[in-house]
């Protein structure tokens, strides 16, 4: 189990300061719901967390240990993976698209492929071009693809957007398996009923700032800042 520990972390695009967190502890092997209306910086902080981008000011600790972005070893960096809201499938099979990541790292395992894609319900898809599939179905093949490598840490940034009911139903209880198994697990979410389901904290970012942070159904039932309540009722115009 792996969990961040962030510290006067700012990101700033040219002029623009697009993230700012006095602090922020995500638990291992816990899951944690992003909140915030559009640009408000959630997306910008996964992308912190999967080492893609380094912040301009802060620190970020990762298992414990300051993140040094641009020398972090290979083993470190592949404990993290994300799943986007749009998936970005190869010109092949569903099977290949899994096993991807593991031919990256030099792995080769067949029953792992078999079982992450019965997880997601599309053992019978397998030998399917991926051009073919839905987009419910795109979209479990990236979680099928994200989870079969193990990872520590998995970034879900809007999975089950625009999806039917039926995919969301199975993303999300592939989801809940991960995390009873120890993943630690950010999700990021405008289905504030998705983010009570699944969510053992919860934190609402506005305009880049962190509003407020905890326990989901303590956040959700007795918000303590007027800004999250005024977002949880629908109240808030942005």
């Amino acid at each position: 189990m792996s969990s961040y520990t962030l510290r006067g972390v700012v990101k700033r695009y040219s002029r623009r300061t697009v993230l700012c967190i006095e602090q922020l502890t995500i638990i291992a092997g816990h899951t944690l719901a992003l909140l915030g209306p559009s640009g408000a910086g959630k997306s910008t902080l996964l992308r912190l967390l999967n080492f893609l981008e380094a912040p301009d000011a802060g620190q970020i600790e990762y298992d414990g240990r300051a993140v040094s972005y641009g020398r972090l070893p290979l083993a470190t960096l592949r404990e993290v993976t994300t799943v986007f809201q749009r998936p970005l499938l190869l010109d092949t099979t569903v099977w290949q698209n899994v096993a991807y990541g593991l031919r990256l790292r030099g792995r080769s395992e067949r029953a792992a492929i078999e079982a992450a894609l019965e997880q997601v319900g599309l053992a019978h898809l397998a030998r399917a071009p991926g051009r073919t599939l839905s987009g419910g179905e795109a979209q479990r093949v990236a979680l099928a693809r994200a989870m079969v490598v193990s990872p520590r840490v998995l970034l879900l940034d809007e999975p089950t957007a625009n999806l039917d009911p039926a995919n969301v139903a199975i993303i999300e209880a592939v989801a809940q398996e991960l995390r009873r198994q120890g993943t630690t697990i950010v999700i990021v979410t405008h289905n504030l009923f998705q983010a009570r389901r699944l969510a053992d904290e919860a934190a609402l970012l506005i305009d880049g700032a962190l509003v407020e942070a905890g326990l989901a159904r303590k956040l959700f039932e007795c918000p303590r800042d007027p800004r999250t309540a005024a977002f949880l009722e629908g109240r808030m115009v942005y």
